[in-house]
């Protein structure tokens, strides 16, 4: 390895931290790589992010102006009104290498200022693109503001300006990295820009052994994992995810559900609340008891709508757990049909059940399903990461 490799100064890009999912993996992955790497950022949230508060505790990050208003948790949409300029504040001139894990379009209007001749070049630009903007390009997203006529007229003006300033700070990167092949098709669609596709990061490690954790939460009651009665669902209780579609299907079959996650984009849990004794809402659960949960379970069933990869499937399998899921996205690129799972062509009731029905009659070898998972664990994405971006630092 060269000397400008070993010596190679990092900065890292996050859109906002508030909320853990897939995207915030990513991130921790990469600080992992990079561990003395600041992370710029607009706002940083701890208070929101449950169980998982302490992961980015002691880490350099540097918020934008952002950081400093009140009511800043409440203004995270409103804020993509005046995003393309937030990232203009920063100054990456002392940086070689700029990393940008996000999904928001302002989050590549970089302005690159070169005010200090220690460093005459403008830092290599890499962005890891987890998806084009959802609320731009017309897929499903967690909020339904189009529902209101004044926001309608507004949003799709402001959409209009924001797919340009997109489109044009999408030039400014050196190289684009997809989270999957279907997000690669929306980088070449929407920015007519080549990408590499590295999946992102699967860490099943924290499942060590079977019933090895002691569940603090009561309503995990270990006995009640024990023979793999129940079924699974969970993430962000977000409308494109269609949780109340599984709830409802569930109901009417009247078989054991178990669904984990945090409230998103207006959606409440109450609101699925259904009276029905098969049904339990778990709300948001530490790592360790998301992998024990899905371990004790039948299947993950998993209805999102054109996911742009999908980490929970993958989460599931990787303990050995089978995944019923609605053909769309990214899970056609992690499951395969009748091996580690199967899929429904139809996002509906009666589809669902269909596929209830039919995953009851195969038989999965679980050894196997989570011998499979395996090409999406971390290590594989920290090691194809590393080498890509050392590869492009000349």
């Amino acid at each position: 390895m060269s000397r400008i490799k070993l010596t190679m100064r990092v900065a890292l890009v996050h859109d906002y931290i508030k909320e853990y999912g897939g995207a915030e993996r990513v991130l921790e992955a990469l600080h992992e790589i990079w561990p003395d790497a600041p992370v710029f950022t607009t706002v940083y949230l701890p208070e929101f992010l449950g169980p998982h508060k302490t992961r980015f505790k002691n880490w350099n990050i540097k918020t934008s102006f952002l950081q400093h208003l009140p009511f800043k948790s409440k203004l995270i949409s409103p804020f993509r009104l005046i995003a393309p300029f937030m990232f203009k504040t920063f100054d990456f001139s002392q940086f070689d290498i700029v990393i940008v894990s996000a999904t928001g379009a302002y989050v590549k209007n970089f302005k690159f200022q070169i005010s200090n001749f220690k460093f005459p070049k403008r830092p290599v630009y890499i962005y890891y693109c987890h998806t084009p903007p959802r609320y731009l390009y017309g897929y499903a997203t967690a909020r339904e503001w189009k529902n209101n006529l004044v926001l309608r007229v507004f949003g799709e003006i402001a959409n209009h300006f924001l797919r340009l300033v997109d489109f044009k700070s999408s030039q400014n990167v050196d190289f684009f990295i997809a989270n999957s092949k279907n997000v690669a098709g929306r980088i070449s669609k929407f920015y007519r820009k080549d990408s590499v596709v590295i999946y992102p990061p699967v860490d099943s490690a924290s499942s060590s052994s079977a019933f090895s954790i002691q569940l603090k939460n009561k309503k995990l009651d270990a006995n009640s994992l024990d023979a793999r009665r129940y079924f699974v669902a969970g993430g962000r209780i977000a409308r494109p995810k269609h949780i109340d579609l599984i709830v409802e299907t569930f109901k009417k079959l009247d078989l054991p559900l178990k669904v984990f996650g945090r409230e998103f984009g207006g959606i409440r849990s109450e609101k699925l609340e259904v009276r029905s004794s098969n049904i339990e809402f778990l709300g948001e659960v530490s790592d360790e008891e998301k992998l024990e949960l899905m371990k004790g379970a039948k299947a993950f069933v998993f209805a999102a709508e054109n996911e742009d990869f999908g980490i929970t499937p993958v989460e599931a399998m990787s303990v050995g757990t089978p995944v019923i899921a609605y053909k769309s996205g990214g899970v056609l690129e992690t499951i395969v049909d009748e091996k580690t799972g199967i899929f429904y062509h139809f996002n509906d009731l009666n589809h669902l059940s269909e596929a209830i029905h039919k995953f009851e009659k195969i038989k999965f070898d679980r050894e196997e399903i989570a011998k499979y998972a395996q090409r999406f664990s971390k290590e594989r994405f920290k090691k194809e990461i590393k080498e890509f971006v050392e590869s492009k630092v000349k």
